[in-house]
Order: C-alpha cells, then structure tokens, then sequence
C-alpha cells in the first residue's frame, strides 16, 4: 500500500454517526467487544491516577455518547473508584434510538472485580434502574459473605476460578443476550481482554497532552503476544484525534 497523508476534509455532521454505521453482527467470538479509551500523545492513560486531566472537551462530548451502541459497558473495579462510576445515562435521544434498534433503553453498566471490594451503598448500584441493574462479574474464589452482599444490589456473573478469565466473562454476558460490550478500561482488563483475542474495536481518543502518569493503554499480561488492527476511521475535532480500529480478520495471534 502506498502513502496516505490524513487531511482536515468534509465536516462531519454528527460525531457519533460513524459509530452507529458500523456493522457488530460478526464477532470474531462470543460477542462484540469494543474497547474506548483516550491517551496522550505519549501513550499515557491517566494523569494523578486518573483519566479526567487527559479529556478535552471534544472527547468529554463524544465519549458518554459512544455508550448508545453497547448492550452493557464493561469497565474494571480500580477504574470504577478512581473515576466515581455511577449507572449509565443517556439522553432521550439516545434512548429513543435504542428502542428503535431493538435495544433495551439503557445498556447496564457491568463491573469486573476479584476482590469485592466495593461500597455496596454506591450509586453505581443503588441508583442502576430496575431495567439496567449494575452487574458484577468475579471469580469463585471471591469471598462468599460479599459475594453474598454483591447478590443484594447486582446481577452477579461468576466468571472463572482463582481471577476472572475474559473468554469466561464474555461468553457469560453473551449467554445473558448482551451482544455488544462496550469496554472502558482501565488499562490492566482491557491488556486481559487483548490477551484473550476477545477485542474486535478499539476507539482510541488521542489528547493533545503528554507528561502523565508511567500507564499506558493497555498493559498486557506476560505472554499475552500481539494482536493485529486495521485504521477503519480517523476524526479530528480541534486538536484531539478520534482513532477507530478494527481486528484484522483472519489474522493468527503472535506469541
């Protein structure tokens, strides 16, 4: 292939609508997963532990939106603390959208945690609506008295036996009817769910900004091998850069 320099070109309309045209029915395994995340131009993920200093206004506008495509949001324990996760919320817009593709109007918001270490009196699980209850997805060795408390205020997925296996977690969710699963970090499940050859999308949201916290996107467990993407759609907006890529389609994993 030969040299494409990426230009400024036509307006695009409406941030979200390359998002919502791209065709999901065709999961490399049990369901669809997209990963969205943002990073410096250094590659880092957070600043003081946290994503909210590298989130311009272009992404703090796109991000929540993107949400409107996933039957559930997946995100990881420490990201859930850091960032005050609560239940998801959309506009009724956007929920008038789901309902005439057939989605539920809220996609619910699924946490993924070994340890259960959570204020169960959180909104993320008191305020969830009763048609989007917040699931928790964890392992059999979690301690029984909160898995016990977890059962109390969320739909619970037991995924795996000494940590969450991601191929476990996902064909959980499957089998529970959510076909596209939107994950939101942070960098250590989603290097989990890479490892695992479970990511088919990831729209990636490139700041302006470097010097932030040693973390990178995604930090891939030890023998997790390369995995391959194609660049299926680029946007800029002001200064920040909208990245959309797609797992290369029949591509063996590298080990």
């Amino acid at each position: 292939m030969g040299v494409h320099e990426l230009q400024r070109g036509a307006e695009v309309p409406d941030a979200l609508a390359p998002y919502l045209e791209v065709d999901r029915s065709h999961p490399t395994h049990e369901c669809w997963v997209i990963g969205h995340m943002v990073a410096g131009l250094d590659g880092t993920a957070s600043v003081g532990g946290r994503v909210g200093s590298l989130s311009t206004s272009p992404d703090q506008a796109l991000f929540p939106r993107v949400r409107q495509v996933a039957d559930i949001v997946l995100v990881g324990a420490e990201t859930v603390r850091r960032e005050g996760y609560g239940p998801v919320r959309l506009s009724e817009e956007a929920r008038e959208w789901r309902r005439g593709a057939g989605l539920s109007p809220t996609p619910p918001l699924a946490v993924v945690s070994r340890s259960l270490a959570f204020d169960w009196t959180a909104k993320v699980f008191t305020d969830a609506p009763e048609d989007a209850s917040t699931h928790v997805i964890t392992c059999a060795r979690a301690d029984p008295k909160l898995l016990a408390e977890a059962e109390k205020v969320a739909t619970v997925i037991v995924a795996g036996e000494e940590r969450v296996e991601p191929a476990a977690a996902m064909g959980a969710l499957a089998g529970l009817g959510w076909r596209v699963v939107l994950c939101e970090g942070g960098p250590t499940w989603l290097g989990e769910l890479i490892a695992a050859d479970r990511l088919d999308e990831l729209c990636l949201t490139i700041s302006p900004l470097m010097g932030g916290d040693p973390l990178p996107v995604a930090v891939t467990p030890a023998g997790g091998g390369l995995a391959e993407f194609d660049l299926e759609g680029t946007m800029v907006e002001d200064h920040t850069l909208f990245l959309r890529y797609e797992r290369r389609a029949g591509t063996p994993r590298e080990r």
